[in-house]
């Protein structure tokens, strides 16, 4: 087997579809955008998803089909979460640049070329507050939508937007209605192995079937942490990779772990269940990712009641706000095995921490 080679380029990006027909699994949105391009007629368009199934990358392989290399840094601005998108920069950073005419001269061969250009905004539903603002996130969404619709609404002639989102929901309904509206599906097993097989051969690493199917657990549907993952993987282990290894580089919590703390908690011994508390906090692991794990041990559970699965899921809601909200881990860890321990032995729930 030849050797890795540790490329530094990030191979979420080395293989990123550069056409909209490669993008995978997404067959009703390609087949609509395929006959976009070559139309070259381009709405504004929303697209919404969970993360790591391709609206990005089909973003930003429109842009580049419809302008190629030369004329795509002039006609498309791109934007993310980690750029201070706040009241001020909608007024002058976008706003000026929608208003720049395009000239009809500006042609590229092999490209349509169209009389408008493009601005996409990436993770619009979780835009970040500025450091400096003063105004509260719900305000300045508010206002950050509201002069976005206008200034859509002024410029529609020279500018097109793509709005990506993981929750359509939180894109207030005015300017989600002047878009066409993609949703991406969540990426199978199938799919997603497919396509790490594909980057495995290319890259010369060995996969079995055991670490293909642990890489699809973890990554959730979510194509691209799973190729980040077997890059961290590929680096740290060699050539050969094992579901072991995926495991150790994607921060999930080992099965085992997961398991003790169940069974002590089944077992209706809280010094038990306290022990195996003390061991996830003294092993680091995070707290937040212990919770989802025991909230799919419990639902995939066929041995207890809907009654014993709706009181831990309560207890595991309640501890993981907790956390939002800055509590201590240990302790919410504690609640949640002492409610746990309470609900599997249908023992009856007198009180609960929850701060």
């Amino acid at each position: 087997m030849a050797p890795v080679l540790q490329s530094s380029q990030p191979w979420v990006e080395k293989y990123r579809p550069r056409q909209v027909k490669d993008v995978a699994h997404q067959d009703e949105v390609v087949r609509v955008l395929t006959n976009t391009l070559e139309t070259a007629s381009c709405p504004h368009m929303l697209f919404y998803g969970p993360p790591g199934t391709g609206k990005t990358t089909t973003a930003l392989a429109i842009a580049h089909q419809l302008f190629g290399p030369e004329l795509y840094k002039s006609r498309v601005l791109e934007l993310n979460a980690s750029d201070d998108r706040g009241i001020n920069v909608v007024r002058t950073k976008i706003k000026d640049f929608a208003a720049v005419a395009v000239g009809s001269a500006q042609r590229q061969v092999g490209y349509p070329c169209p009389p408008y250009k493009i601005i996409i905004l990436d993770e619009a539903d979780s835009m970040t507050e500025d450091a400096q603002a003063c105004l509260s996130l719900l305000i300045r969404m508010d206002n950050f939508m509201n002069a976005l619709r206008r200034t859509m609404e002024t410029h529609s002639k020279v500018t097109r937007f793509f709005f990506i989102c993981n929750y359509i929901s939180r894109i207030i309904e005015p300017l989600a209605s002047r878009c066409a509206k993609f949703r991406f599906k969540p990426l199978s097993e199938e799919v997603m192995c497919s396509r790490v097989m594909h980057i495995c051969n290319k890259e010369g690493l060995n996969v079995d079937a055991e670490a293909l199917s642990t890489l699809s657990s973890i990554s959730q549907g979510d194509l691209r942490r799973a190729i980040t993952y077997l890059q961290g993987a590929a680096r740290l282990f060699g050539s050969s990779i094992s579901s072991k290894d995926l495991i150790s580089v994607s921060g999930v919590i080992p099965q085992e772990v997961t398991g003790a703390l169940y069974a002590a908690c089944k077992s209706g011994d809280f010094d038990l269940a306290n022990k195996e508390v003390t061991n996830v906090i003294a092993e680091g692991y995070p707290v937040s990712q212990m919770l989802s794990q025991l909230f799919d041990m419990v639902l995939e559970a066929d041995d207890i009641s809907d009654e014993q699965k709706a009181r831990i899921c309560k207890s595991l809601a309640t501890a993981d706000k907790c956390l939002v909200d800055g509590a201590d881990e240990y302790l919410q860890m504690l609640d949640v095995a002492s409610n746990t321990t309470r609900a599997l032995c249908n023992m009856p729930l007198e009180f609960s921490y929850e701060s």
